[in-house]
């Protein structure tokens, strides 16, 4: 990960939310936990079959809105391979609807289970 000032951050911990890296597996957040407050000086060793999630942050420039994507990965032979099932290369605006290259992404999912029809 890029260092914090390259950010416009005084020091890691202000900018802690940027990046946040953890294993995938039985629990929401398996080990090994990437963070930028520990990783940087304490590197964790990546194994081929490992199966991580990657979340970053991107602010906007208006100091408010921001954009988090989490990117689930499978470590490889030859590196690594994105197995994030949503197109996030192709989202430009996010809010009260998603907006693709190609247009607005739907706001409901083409299957949905009876048991979330009430909730609003």
């Amino acid at each position: 990960w890029p260092k914090a000032q390259e950010f416009g951050f005084p020091n890691e911990e202000a900018a802690f939310a940027l990046q946040y890296g953890h294993g995938v597996g039985l629990s929401i957040w398996e080990k090994p936990i990437f963070s930028r407050l520990v990783s940087l000086d304490h590197p964790e060793v990546i194994k081929e079959g490992m199966v991580f999630a990657l979340e970053t942050f991107w602010p906007a420039s208006d100091g408010w809105s921001a954009a988090r994507i989490e990117e689930q990965l499978i470590v490889t032979k030859n590196g690594c391979e994105v197995i994030t099932r949503f197109p996030a290369e192709k989202l430009l605006v996010a809010g009260v609807r998603y907006y693709t290259v190609d247009g607005p992404l739907p706001t409901t999912r083409d299957t949905q289970s009876h048991l979330n029809a009430e909730v609003i």
